[in-house]
């Protein structure tokens, strides 16, 4: 048995020494092993963690490894410390315009930029508890602290002790990634790992890509005040996105002050007397900016190194582990999850496709559930700029590119009652049936909450039922998810055909005879 080393997050104050007593104990005395494990996860992130947890829960023995922090990415430098300081922007972006609610804010209002990171670190901390070392090992999990690796067909070892295995699962995700921009390198820069251990706010920022990560986090930092100049490589913002929908949040971006740069071309990086200076074409014209951060929001790299993978037959590329529709690797006896192995590098898709390892893994045909298959999965997704967009299923294109006959229909946002009077009016929602019946193919939703409107379409989706589901359904008046039930109105309407209209109109004629 040994201890594990210490980890120091920074800052070094109370919250994140809670975070760390929970996610990486400095006096962890890993367990014995004794015997052969059901199940060797590798990787504490959230795939990690929800393999081990719900195997152990079903009776399996497990053993799981960390070799950082527990809670992988979305815990400690993801969805949870992003989202934290997205709330706290948008409470300094409402104060600006409260006028606009009969409020008046005397001029030498104090933001405090300090204070928003603190809260963050602290609900971090707070939250940190459900991924924590001590409750997994309650729950019935062996967890080792240290850096596992393959080193035969059935073991792993982890800081000088060999784990014997059944199976094993590889978790180990996917960390932040930089192009090979000249100059970016020497002049130093920051990833989402990085950019939640600032105490001051940078009065110049520059990011570098515009998806998801970098959309979110350029309006929050530009609502705490500071001057965000935001770059992307691509036409617009949001390139995966429906272009209707990032067009909205494109224009919010642009009033929060944003100085969008897209179709970026021939960027390059040095250290000045005033700064990091930017250099970059965008459409046509050269443009030469002078920063004191530099955050990178784009491309992700697999952690596959130092796992001895080689040594169990498991392939991987610059992509990550290979899998199949099982997630099992090229190796029967190993499978992957979450991060290291999807091209949807969500949490809620990492817990779902540990879910289906379980059931493969542990319960293998003829004995068991039968076999999962993660191919059709229905993951939807949603970016938490103001508005959001969430998405799921296809997009009309890609229903298109099937040889799939589509009708769209959409619902702007300013035809809700509730987003009129919330001030929050902007967005739409819009829906892909399959020309001729009700049947989902995919949706789209910009508004205020549209990650959590999102959800009615997928359960619907999952479930096989359409659109006649929404329309039958009585929901409270007035909600601005009242915007779902618009468009499935609509499209009710529009399938009203002349032709019906017609026939009603004699049956009513007859009627009145």
């Amino acid at each position: 048995m040994s201890r594990s080393e210490t980890v120091c997050v920074l800052p070094d104050d109370e919250h994140n020494r809670a975070l760390v007593n929970n996610v990486h104990p400095p006096a962890w005395v890993n367990p014995e092993p004794s015997g052969r494990y059901n199940l060797v996860v590798i990787g504490a992130g959230t795939a990690g963690l929800v393999t081990a947890v719900v195997a152990a829960g079903l009776g399996a023995k497990v053993a799981l490894i960390e070799k950082h922090l527990m809670g992988g990415d979305c815990l400690n430098v993801g969805c949870v410390p992003s989202k934290g300081i997205i709330r706290a922007s948008r409470a300094w972006a409402d104060v600006r315009r409260a006028g606009e609610f009969g409020v008046s804010v005397p001029d030498g209002v104090q933001y405090d930029f300090g204070r928003a990171m603190e809260r963050m670190r602290k609900l971090r901390a707070r939250i940190s508890h459900n991924d924590s070392a001590h409750r997994y090992q309650k729950l019935g999990v062996d967890v080792f602290i240290g850096e596992g690796r393959f080193t035969g067909l059935d073991t792993v070892e982890v800081d000088g002790q060999t784990l014997r295995f059944v199976k094993a699962a590889i978790c180990t995700g996917a960390r932040a990634a930089a192009p090979p921009i000249p100059g970016l390198l020497e002049v130093g820069y920051l990833t989402n790992e990085t950019i939640f251990s600032l105490t001051e706010r940078p009065a110049r920022l520059a990011v570098i890509g515009a998806g998801p990560i970098g959309c979110e986090l350029a309006q929050a930092f530009a609502r705490f005040g500071s001057q965000v100049f935001l770059v992307e490589a691509l036409h617009g913002i949001l390139p995966n996105e429906d272009r209707d929908a990032a067009e909205i949040v494109h224009k919010a971006m642009l009033r929060d002050g944003i100085r969008i740069l897209c179709c970026g071309m021939d960027l390059k990086v040095n250290q000045t007397d005033g700064g990091k200076r930017l250099a970059v074409d965008s459409h046509g014209q050269r443009h030469d900016i002078t920063v004191d951060e530099i955050l990178v929001g784009v491309g992700r790299a697999p952690n596959v190194e130092r796992l001895g993978l080689e040594t169990v037959g498991v392939e991987y590329d610059k992509s990550g582990v290979k899998v199949d529709d099982r997630l099992q690797t090229t190796n029967p006896k190993i499978y992957a999850a979450g991060d290291i192995c999807s091209r949807y590098k969500f949490t809620h898709a990492a817990d779902a496709m540990a879910q289906i390892v379980i059931q493969n893994a542990l319960f293998p045909h003829p004995f068991g559930l039968g076999y999962a298959g993660a191919d059709n999965l229905i993951i939807p997704w949603a970016t938490y700029t103001e508005p959001e967009i969430a998405h799921v299923g296809l997009y009309e294109a890609e229903a298109e590119a099937k040889g799939i006959d589509v009708e769209t229909v959409t619902v702007k946002m300013d035809e809700v009652d509730r987003a009129i009077l919330d001030g929050a009016d902007e967005g739409f929602a819009r829906v892909h049936v399959k020309k001729g019946t009700d049947k989902i193919l995919g949706a789209t939703i910009v508004a205020a909450h549209a990650g959590e409107m999102i959800s009615e379409f997928t359960v619907l989706m999952k479930a096989g039922l359409g659109l006649r589901t929404i329309t039958g359904t009585i929901r409270p008046y007035p909600t601005q998810a009242e915007v779902v039930k618009k468009v499935a109105n609509a499209w009710r309407k529009a399938t009203f055909t002349q032709g019906k209209k017609a026939l009603l109109t004699k049956l009513f004629a007859w009627m009145r005879r």
